[in-house]
Parts: C-alpha cells; sequence; structure tokens
C-alpha cells in the first residue's frame, strides 16, 4: 500500500501522442538528413556537373542550380530545411553559388559528426568554427584582387569574365552560337549570353533594379536566335477586329499610358437604376455614349500615336483609334507597363481629361515585329532608356527555363561585380588557399580548437575535390598537385584551381576564372551559420495534426482528470459521428 502511495503520476505537458528527441542522437540524426540532402547536389557543382530532372505532377524540370533544385526538392525535415533557405539566401544576395554553398554547409557537418561521435561538446564545435569562419574571411578580403578599369570598355570586358565564369557551369555554356568557316565554335552561348547580361545591367540607372530588365521566351528556334532589345517588348495583348487596321509602325511616336478602361460596360453590370419613363432610358444610354466619345477624343487630342491601357480596351476604342491611324493596346501587364514608362518616360494616368505633353512619352522607333509564333510590341531608340528585354528563343520549354534561371545567375555576378569590382580568382583555387591559412594557424593553438579549425580547414577542399570528380578526373592526383602548388611561398602558387580542360591545375585567374568576393564572403558565413545553426539543435518536438482544425479539446489519459474532469465521453464530444449524451 505503502509503495502503490509513492508512486509518481506522470504530468503530460504535451499533446498525447507527441514524439520528443533529444540530446546527442538527436544532433546526429539531423546531420544526417542534411548530408542526403547534400548528396544529390554534389554531382552537379562546375562545368562538368550532371543536371537534376524533377518531376513534380505535369511539371518538368531540368536544372542544375543549386537554388531551383532545393526548392523543388520540397524538403520536409526541419533541420535540413535550413539548407534551402541558405540556397535561396545565396540566390537573392548574390545569384552564384547556392551549390557551393549548400557543400559547404554538407562538409562543415560531416566533419562535426565524427567530433560528436567521439564526445567533443557541440557548443565547443561551434565556438571554433566561428572562430575558423572571421580566419577565413579576413584572407578571402586580402587576397582579393581588383582589376584594371580604367575606361568603360574594360570595366564591361571584365564583367563579362565574372558573367562568363558564373555560366560556365550551365546548360547553356557549351552550345555554339556562332561559327567560323571551318566549322569551329567562335563564340560559345557562355559569351553570349554573358555580353547580354553585361549590356542589360549597363543599361539600368544607379538603382540597378533588377524588375526592369524583362525575359520573355518565345518556343522555337535556337539559342542564336535570342534578341536583345535596348527598350521594351512584349506579346501582343489580347484585341479585337478593328486592331488589324491599325498602324503597326512608328517613327518617333507620342506614347500615352492609362489606367482606365475604354469600353462599355453592360447596364445590368454597370449599375442599377429605376425608371418611372422608359424615355429616360434612352437618355441614359445616351450619356454612357457621350462619355466614352469623350474620353476617345480626348486621347486623340493629346497628340499621343500610341495608347496603352493596364485595363480593357473594347471594341469601339479599337475601331475608333484604326480609323485615325493609331496604336492601341490594352489590359498591358503591369511590368510591361512599368517598364514602358521607364524606357520612354510617360506617366500612368488615370483620367483623360486632361493630358499634357509632359505626361506623354517618346521612342525613337515602335513596331510590331513577329518572333517565332508570337507578334511582339518593341519599343526602341529610346534616349534615355532605363529598361531591357530579352528574348529568349529555345526547342523546349524546359531548356529555355533552365537558360532564364542561368541568364539570372549571370546577372546578379554582374549587378554585384559593377557595386564592388574587387575578385578572386575560381576554380577551387581560393578555397584551396584558405585552407592552407587555417592549417598553419591551427598550428599556433593549443587544444580541441585546434582539431575543430584542421576540419574545417579540409571541409573547405570539398570545392576543388567535386570539380574534378564530377570533371571524371581522378580527384586524389588534383589534390595533391593543388597542395604542392599552394605549398609554395611564392604568391603565384595561391592562384592555381582545378583546370576542366587537362584535368591538371592552372592559374585560374590568369585563365579568367574569376569570381566576386561577395559571392565568396556569403557563401562562407551563410554555410558556417547554418552548420551551427543545426549543430545548437539538441532537441526536436513534434506535434501531431489534431483530427479537425481548431480542435481544442484538452488531451490527456484515459478519462479523469485526463480528460478534463469530462471522461472518455467528454473527451470524444464533437468527433465525427459522436454525440455527446446528457
Amino acid at each position: 500500500f505503502f509503495s502503490f502511495c509513492n508512486m509518481q503520476v506522470p504530468v503530460l505537458l504535451l499533446r498525447e501522442g507527441t514524439d520528443t528527441s533529444q540530446g546527442k542522437p538527436q544532433i546526429i540524426s539531423n546531420i544526417g538528413a542534411c548530408l542526403h540532402v547534400v548528396d544529390t547536389l554534389k554531382t552537379t557543382l562546375g562545368p562538368r556537373g550532371m543536371d537534376k530532372l524533377i518531376h513534380l505532377g505535369r511539371d518538368t524540370t531540368i536544372s542544375n542550380d543549386g537554388a531551383t533544385i532545393m526548392k523543388l526538392l520540397e524538403v520536409e525535415h526541419p533541420a535540413a530545411k535550413a539548407l534551402v533557405d541558405i540556397a535561396q539566401s545565396q540566390d537573392n544576395e548574390v545569384g552564384d553559388g547556392t551549390t557551393s554553398v549548400v557543400l559547404l554547409a554538407g562538409e562543415f557537418l560531416r566533419n562535426a559528426k565524427d567530433l560528436l561521435e567521439d564526445g567533443v561538446a557541440p557548443q565547443v564545435i561551434i565556438k571554433a568554427y566561428r572562430q575558423a569562419c572571421n580566419l577565413a574571411i579576413a584572407k578571402l578580403l586580402a587576397m582579393a584582387k581588383v582589376p584594371s578599369a580604367d575606361t568603360p570598355a574594360l570595366l564591361k570586358e571584365n564583367l563579362l569574365k565574372c558573367a562568363m565564369t558564373s555560366l560556365n557551369s550551365k546548360l547553356i555554356s557549351s552550345h555554339g552560337v556562332e561559327w567560323s568557316t571551318e566549322g569551329a565554335v567562335s563564340m560559345t552561348g557562355g559569351e553570349f549570353f554573358g555580353r547580354m547580361a553585361v549590356n542589360a545591367v549597363d543599361a539600368l540607372d544607379e538603382n540597378m533594379d533588377l524588375s526592369l530588365i524583362g525575359v520573355k521566351k518565345v518556343q522555337g528556334g535556337s539559342l542564336s536566335d535570342s534578341i536583345f532589345v535596348e527598350g521594351v517588348a512584349f506579346k501582343k495583348t489580347f484585341s479585337y477586329a478593328g486592331f488589324e487596321q491599325q498602324p503597326k509602325y512608328f517613327e518617333n511616336p507620342k506614347i500615352l499610358c492609362l489606367n482606365i478602361e475604354l469600353e462599355l460596360k453592360a447596364e445590368k453590370d454597370n449599375a442599377e437604376i429605376r425608371l418611372k419613363d422608359p424615355a429616360q432610358y434612352q437618355s441614359i444610354v445616351d450619356a454612357e455614349w457621350e462619355i466614352i466619345y469623350e474620353k476617345l477624343d480626348n486621347c486623340v487630342k493629346s497628340g499621343a500615336q500610341i495608347i496603352l491601357s493596364k485595363l480593357a480596351i473594347g471594341d469601339l476604342a479599337t475601331q475608333y483609334f484604326a480609323d485615325r491611324n493609331l496604336f492601341c493596346a490594352g489590359r498591358v501587364p503591369d511590368e510591361d507597363m512599368k517598364r514602358v514608362c521607364k524606357s520612354t518616360n510617360a506617366n500612368v494616368l488615370t483620367t483623360v481629361s486632361k493630358v499634357t505633353p509632359d505626361c506623354l512619352g517618346a521612342c525613337g522607333l515602335f513596331e510590331e515585329r513577329q518572333i517565332g509564333a508570337e507578334r511582339y510590341n518593341l519599343f526602341t531608340q529610346c534616349k534615355n532608356a532605363k529598361s531591357v528585354t530579352i528574348i529568349l528563343r529555345g526547342g523546349a520549354d524546359q531548356f529555355m527555363d533552365e537558360a532564364e534561371r542561368s541568364l539570372h545567375d549571370a546577372i546578379m555576378i554582374v549587378r554585384k561585380g559593377k557595386k564592388q569590382s574587387a575578385v578572386v580568382a575560381g576554380g577551387g583555387a581560393v578555397e584551396m588557399e584558405l585552407s592552407k591559412h587555417l592549417r598553419e594557424h591551427a598550428r599556433t593553438i593549443r587544444g580541441k580548437a585546434q582539431i575543430i579549425m584542421n576540419l574545417y580547414a579540409k571541409a573547405l577542399e570539398v570545392i576543388p575535390r567535386c570539380l574534378a570528380d564530377n570533371a571524371g578526373f581522378d580527384s586524389i592526383d588534383v589534390m595533391n598537385k593543388l597542395r604542392y602548388m599552394h605549398a609554395k611561398k611564392d604568391e603565384d602558387g595561391s592562384l592555381y584551381g582545378v583546370d576542366i580542360e587537362t584535368g591538371g591545375v592552372c592559374d585560374t585567374l590568369a585563365k579568367y576564372v574569376w569570381e566576386p568576393v561577395d559571392m565568396k564572403r556569403n557563401a562562407l558565413y551563410a554555410a558556417t551559420e547554418a552548420a551551427n545553426l543545426i549543430l545548437s539543435i539538441d532537441e526536436t518536438v513534434r506535434n501531431p495534426k489534431s483530427e479537425q482544425p481548431g480542435d481544442n479539446t484538452p488531451v490527456g489519459g484515459k478519462g479523469g482528470k485526463g480528460t478534463g474532469g469530462r471522461g472518455m465521453a467528454g473527451m470524444m464530444a464533437g468527433r465525427r459521428g459522436v454525440k455527446r449524451l446528457k
């Protein structure tokens, strides 16, 4: 009896069925989940990296972009989602290096796993990782080179080299765009789209708003048929019969941009009016016609030859403008209208009662051009064009989607390079030099931090190792050559990285394999913080979903106090198919 009284009654604080995992096994389990994701992404790194085909329902995506793959994988593990977040942040901040940041974070965790199993506290690992990251960032900034950019042409060439480095690992880089008379490729897709990216960013104002760079996709043709428009181009909008009678070519036209409807509304949809005299109905109809004709007449009197509106332009207005040799387009997408205004200096008006010449835009040439199976409206030769449009061509939708993602990465790199021109050698050269620097520093400290810093340095070597593996070379031989070159005392050895063409090593800076410093710095920061975040999680609580949304029924033991004093009937009250009996 006394032993029964001394028994402790379990207190349930969480919902029944809640799964709680804690301690060192939980940290190791989280690391294992992250490494599964990293192994999926590892083979996509570098110019010879493979692509992934992701099939979701009816949608099929082919890509080797790290952020795109991580997003489409729909990772459900709560800890592994941290890798998805750092890939997305790297894509938003820099545009490139999304695969590298995930691989670095995974390698940091892989090495930390061995330490945890040997009994090292995660707090010690986190502290040493942060110290190693700070040392690596300081060394990275010291290694940065600022290429000579005395003239705008030289600056554009430097930006082109950064863009081509970003595009080297993409699907479109190896495609030939121009050929010589001997049949050799004189211009690859990497150079072709790299020049597009540089010209697009160069056309923007000092804010460099990327929303002013429009990218359109037209199926058919090849990559070499892609068009760069210094201005605005958008697909022909929905139109009525009178549209074909309108002129499609103007030189030095005035442009009127509106945000109003230019069409008649059905009376039953427009308003509800109660009349006593049927004759009054005709007067209301006549008034509505007078209003629409007054709007159209004001548009013509403004002197504009091109009328654009975000809202509908009906058949009456279309024919009215066609009779007066004017062009109109309704339901213009908001982003296209914004870019038209930016390029032509037009203002979007919500009324046409008083249209002043200052509100009108202007361009040197307007034309409607057939591109593939689509018709596009082109506004070019703008005096102060702050917007450009790139029209991509290709055979398959998946190929054009990947070309658009690749072009976005190159544009982001050029934008970042224009803000800060400092670069470092690519091809794994900077990672090898940082690894060497950390190993040398580790010899000057004592304790567990020395071992952890050595493992951090070892993790940095995953980038050149994966570059060699994905290119089909012997990674052990390549890594030995790199370590030999970087161990030299002269400065030139610090610039050697993986040579993808020969399977050896080369001075990647001299071969113009350039990467912006901001990309590497952001990757190191993000990868280290993600690894530290996962190492600091020692407990995971999973709450089961309630059977009905908003079910606030207390859940405890079986009956009695565990059910709020209402027993089994009280616990089950409100469930489907269960009635509470009084």
